[in-house]
Formats: C-alpha cells, sequence, structure tokens
C-alpha cells in the first residue's frame, strides 16, 4: 500500500523543484506558474464520491497519474503551457483519489492496531518520494542542458519526462497490491474488491460538528504548508541570498524530516493518545514557524525544521481522529470528503498565492499564511471545547481508549453468547431481564430510586389494563 504512493508524490512537487525554469523557460509570472497547482487539486473537489472499489481504483488512478505526467511533460516539450495545465489536470484526478485509497486502506487493515504510527509510516513513504524529488530534479535538468546544449523548454520537457518513470513504478506497485489483495480475499474468504465503506453523499448531512471542525484544522493548515513549499525556493533566493541548491535544500527539509520523523511521532501519539493535544502543539509551532521566516531574518533551517516536525505530527495526530468520530460504514466518505475540501482550498489558495507575490510580496504572502494558521489555532482550541463537553472521546489517553475497547469487546461477546442461547435454557428470572421494561415499570424504577414509598402492588410487570389506569 505504502509502495505505490511515492511516485504521485515526486511528480507532484516538480513544479516547486524547478520553479525557476519553469518560469524562466515558459515565460510566465508567478500566479500563472501556481496555476500548475491549481488545475491538479480542482478535479479532486468533485471526484472524491467516485471512488468505490479500492482494488480497481488503485491500478486507475494509477494509470492517471502516469498519463497526466506525461502529457504535462510533454506540454513543456512542445512549449504549448495550455498542454501542461491539462497534463495536471489529468495528473490530479488520479493522484489524491490514491491518497483516499491509501487512506481507506490502512483504516480497513489496521482497525483498533497502531493506527497512528500506520499514518506515520504512509506519510514517511510519500514524503520519501517528495524528499528526492526536490533535491535531484535540479540536478537532472542540469544533466539535460548539458546533453541539449541549452536551457528551454525543451530541457524542461525533457526532465519531466525522466520523472514520469517513478508513476510507471508506482503503476507496478498497484498491480502487485491488486494481486495479492485478490489472493488475500480468495484464501480469507472477504468480499470481492470492496473494503466494507460506501461511498455516499447522503452521509455528509450526518457528520458530527466535530468532524467538521477537523476539516477547517485540515484546510486551514495544508493551505499555509504546500504553496508555500511551491513557492520557496525563490523566497530562499531573494531574502537569504541563497545559491539555487541551498534554496532547493532548505525547501525540502520539510519533506526530509518528515520521512523518519513521521513513524516515529504516530508511535508517541499511539503510545499517549490525547490526539487534540498533540494537534494543538504541532499548530502552534507551524504558527512560530512561519513568524520566525516573516519577520526574522534567523537561519531559515530553524524554522523549515521546526515546520518538518510540526507537519509531521499534526499529520499523525488530525487524520486518524476522523475514524474516531464516524461510524465504519462512513469512513470512505469522510476522507474522501476531507481530501476533497483540502483540494478546493489548496486550489484556491495557490491561485491567491501567486497573485499576493506578484502584487505585494512575500512578507504579505507570509502574513496570509499566518493569518491561515491562526484559523486553524481556533478550531483546534474549539474542538477541545466540544470534544470535552461531549464526554472527550478525541482527546483520551491512549489507556483510557484500551480500557473502553477492551470493555466494548468483552460486552459484544457476552451479549452473542446470550442471544445465541436458547430460551429453553433460560431460566424464567434471566427471560424476565431480557424482557423490554413498560413505562409504567421504568417510572416506578425511577421513583423508587428517589427514594418515593411505592404501594405492593405497585410491582413492575403489571397488566396492561392496571397500567393505564394508575398512569392517568
Amino acid at each position: 500500500c505504502w509502495s505505490f504512493v511515492p511516485g504521485s508524490y515526486f511528480c507532484y512537487d516538480n513544479p516547486a523543484a524547478l520553479q525557476t525554469q519553469v518560469i524562466q523557460d515558459m515565460k510566465l509570472n508567478t500566479a500563472t506558474f501556481m496555476q500548475l497547482y491549481a488545475w491538479y487539486s480542482w478535479p479532486n473537489v468533485v471526484l472524491y464520491h467516485w471512488f468505490t472499489v479500492i482494488l480497481l481504483g488503485t491500478i486507475i488512478f494509477s494509470l492517471f497519474v502516469c498519463v497526466g505526467q506525461v502529457i504535462f511533460a510533454s506540454g513543456a516539450l512542445l512549449n504549448r503551457f495550455w498542454l501542461m495545465e491539462v497534463g495536471r489536470f489529468v495528473f490530479g484526478i488520479g493522484g489524491e483519489s490514491l491518497a483516499v485509497a491509501q487512506n481507506t486502506y490502512a483504516v480497513s487493515w489496521f482497525k483498533g492496531k497502531e493506527l497512528n504510527l500506520v499514518f506515520g509510516l504512509q506519510l514517511s513513504m510519500a514524503r520519501l518520494g517528495s524528499t528526492v524529488n526536490m533535491n535531484i530534479m535540479g540536478w537532472v535538468y542540469g544533466k539535460v542542458e548539458d546533453l541539449v546544449g541549452s536551457p528551454g523548454h525543451t530541457t524542461l520537457g525533457a526532465s519531466l519526462m525522466i520523472a514520469a518513470v517513478t508513476c510507471l513504478f508506482s503503476l507496478s506497485c498497484a498491480l502487485v497490491l491488486a494481486f495479492l489483495d485478490k489472493r488475500a480475499e480468495r484464501i480469507l474468504q472477504k468480499e470481492q474488491g470492496n473494503t466494507g465503506e460506501v461511498i455516499k453523499l447522503t452521509d455528509v448531512k450526518d457528520f458530527p460538528f466535530p468532524l467538521w471542525l477537523i476539516f477547517i484544522i485540515c484546510v486551514c493548515y495544508y493551505v499555509a504548508v504546500f504553496p508555500f513549499i511551491g513557492l520557496g525556493q525563490v523566497f530562499f533566493i531573494e531574502k537569504f541570498n541563497f545559491s539555487p541548491a541551498e534554496a532547493r535544500a532548505v525547501n525540502s527539509i520539510v519533506y526530509i524530516i518528515s520521512a523518519p520523523a513521521s513513524p516515529v511521532l504516530g508511535f508517541i501519539v499511539d503510545k499517549t493518545g490525547r490526539n487534540v493535544i498533540w494537534v494543538i502543539i504541532a499548530v502552534v509551532a507551524t504558527l512560530c514557524a512561519h513568524m520566525m521566516l516573516a519577520f526574522t531574518f534567523w537561519n531559515p533551517w530553524i524554522a523549515m525544521s521546526l515546520l518538518g516536525v510540526s507537519y509531521s505530527l499534526l499529520a499523525c495526530a488530525l487524520w486518524p481522529m476522523v475514524a474516531f468520530v464516524v461510524p465504519e460504514h462512513q469512513l470512505g466518505t469522510a476522507y474522501g470528503f476531507m481530501q476533497s475540501i483540502q483540494n478546493l482550498g489548496l486550489a484556491v489558495i495557490a491561485i491567491a498565492a501567486g497573485a499576493l507575490l506578484d502584487t505585494r510580496g512575500y512578507l504579505v504572502l507570509e502574513v496570509f499564511f499566518c493569518a491561515c494558521i491562526c484559523l486553524a489555532l481556533m478550531a483546534v482550541v474549539m474542538l477541545y471545547f466540544v470534544d470535552y463537553l461531549r464526554g472527550g472521546d478525541l482527546n483520551r489517553s491512549a489507556s483510557a481508549r484500551a480500557k473502553l475497547q477492551k470493555e466494548a469487546t468483552s460486552a459484544s461477546r457476552y451479549f452473542s453468547c446470550r442471544i445465541r442461547r436458547q430460551p429453553s435454557m433460560m431460566t424464567h428470572g434471566e427471560l424476565a431481564r431480557l424482557t423490554p421494561m413498560s413505562a409504567f415499570g421504568l417510572r416506578n424504577r425511577y421513583l423508587s430510586r428517589l427514594g418515593t414509598q411505592l404501594p405492593d402492588h405497585y410491582s413492575t410487570h403489571l397488566s396492561s389494563l392496571s397500567h393505564r389506569s394508575v398512569l392517568k
């Protein structure tokens, strides 16, 4: 499951890794450049509810990723920016849907297990692709430039076509996964090609209020991370006078840190619980990182390292909370809808960030990102209090969750055994306790617990005629 996603993440940030080259070779401004990210996000605003069968979906969407990257590279080769946008649109159809497949697979395969650690591991594998992209695509462009003889759209297109090889690797992994999953279905006699979750748009109206707060946190947080990384290379060159190689390195530190840190942080969240508290810590740390980048000239490695740790921590603590607030049959819809509104936010903010940078500069852009993080902080604080008033399920400790799960399992087994027993094998007292209590009986039990002295003939098993006469 973790192997078929790195290829899509490698190619997702190709524009960020080659920001300077794309803008120069295709003769773009920043706002037009950020359209490459917007076109990736637009299809995923509405496509999440198409995703119903995981086994088949991983193969189909891996094909979309491959075809989209080839079209994107062809647009650069032919010096047709509109074709590059079409390629990113096709690429986006497959890219985010693969992420939905990955999340739903994880919850399906690791129910009641180390879910936070699993989310950390899958984030680690995904960001491994992003890290390699950030640090190698500039080198690939340079090697192709040496062969071609000069920079230009041909060099850019050839470099992007080489990157498409990683998408073929992801497709191969999806095919292997489909074979293994089909084999497991046959051995375990599972339902063919289905995870148990059915995507239904009508489920959205039943989402609880804490889930909507989780959606707000997700959108407001990620729009301050991914668009910033997409524009970060030139930012570090202009503000801190870094060389292009140094700028690519510091811009990729978020992904470099998240690769090894995500499993470790996921393990810590698993062992401690308190997901909401960890999300608060992650959001506050991210706000501090953006403020350092905006208002100081401190070494940006400090702020970006802090951003990398907080980004990993938020992913490990936030995404598993969806499984705590919705029933299992709505998980596919919930994760799909979460991806959908996240992509809507990313598409809109990508366009806005490019326009702000062209007209106002990096300082105003950083203030804008800080404002987005502040909205996420307000949402997570509200989530803390709402969850507290509802019993604190999201912020329970790991030991409390384990105890509740053990009690629920024991109760489920107990009632299953009682139901399987034949009525003839039950005593008269057991049958009486299993018989639903009438309204009259409930009223008398309530009065007796309050200390009210009831007549002897007010027993809980009077006839229906007596019930009606007394209640009048």
